[in-house]
């Protein structure tokens, strides 16, 4: 493919969403196509389905023949290890995760570690212990939400000591866009400001592939000042020999694609097309000029 990203990983946090019908995904797409179809686009994708628990052998094998080789997931830890456990005694579950995703083992981009908010500076103990019986064949990224981390630099700098030494990301959280949304009446403005975390503003690395979420405007255009910033960040990461993952959220997700290409273009800027290729065409955007042409002959 001529036309392909490259030296850094962009996606989005699904890679299935109706409302993607008719722009990132042909009109006529039914479910099974939409892996397929985004893959064509995208180089990575969060794997938010595995925090609710391990997906069927069926559905890993679908996966594993809808991608290119080039393809990466980053499967989130199930919440039983994560906050149901609290990463305590959970070496059976930790296994029969790693086991049940082993058909995707070389398309794994990064395991994502996402703690609740209730996991504090006293647990660090614990969550080193539980780096140390990972396998190292993987890259993790590991997402706090307690304030401490944030407000308290002793706290914060013994979090990154130990990722440090396990050569763990730091997974970044960015929603200071969502959050600047004053008075807001969208529906699904509304939900993600109830549900996402309203998460200080954080760009520490620990690891060699930083680990960005960003949620943040429903619109392309509103997202562009903030998105600018965090280019010029993503930029300096490359540069430095990293490989970062960026993952882009939106309100409802309907634009999350459209998003993430401006995303990529903005980082055009600081890097030029050599160097980070270029975001193919969405196959319904295909679709849509075809017919064009089509409807053009009579």
């Amino acid at each position: 493919m001529s036309d392909a990203i490259k030296t850094y990983f962009l996606g989005c946090p699904i890679w299935g969403n109706k409302d993607w019908l008719g722009s990132l995904f042909t009109s006529t797409a039914r479910q099974p196509d939409y892996l397929k179809q985004y893959a064509r686009v995208f180089n990575t994708v969060e794997g938010n389905n595995t925090f609710y628990g391990l997906p069927k052998p069926t559905a890993i094998e679908r996966w594993r023949e809808d991608i290119p080789e080039n393809f990466r997931f980053s499967f989130k830890f199930p919440r039983k290890i994560s906050h149901e456990m609290a990463l305590q005694y959970c070496q059976e579950e930790t296994r029969a995760f790693f086991e049940a995703m082993a058909p995707l083992s070389t398309n794994i981009g990064v395991y994502f570690l996402q703690l609740p908010p209730s996991f504090s500076p006293p647990a660090l103990s614990l969550l080193d212990k539980f780096l140390a019986g990972l396998p190292q064949t993987f890259d993790y990224a590991v997402e706090v939400r307690h304030r401490a981390f944030f407000d308290d630099a002793d706290a914060s700098q013994r979090l990154n000591e130990i990722l440090e030494r396990h050569h763990v990301n730091r997974a970044i959280f960015d929603t200071g866009t969502l959050y600047n949304i004053k008075n807001a009446s969208d529906s699904d403005v509304l939900e993600a400001q109830r549900k996402k975390p309203k998460m200080p503003a954080y760009f520490g690395v620990t690891a060699n592939k930083p680990f960005l979420r960003y949620v943040g405007h429903k619109t392309v255009q509103e997202n562009i000042p903030r998105l600018t910033e965090i280019a010029a960040i993503v930029a300096g990461w490359i540069g430095q020999g990293k490989q970062p993952y960026v993952f882009i959220h939106s309100p409802g997700d309907q634009l999350a694609p459209e998003i993430a290409r401006e995303f990529h273009q903005l980082l055009k800027q600081e890097l030029t097309a050599g160097m980070i290729g270029e975001v193919p065409a969405f196959p319904g955007e295909i679709e849509r000029a075809n017919t064009g042409e089509q409807m053009s002959l009579f």
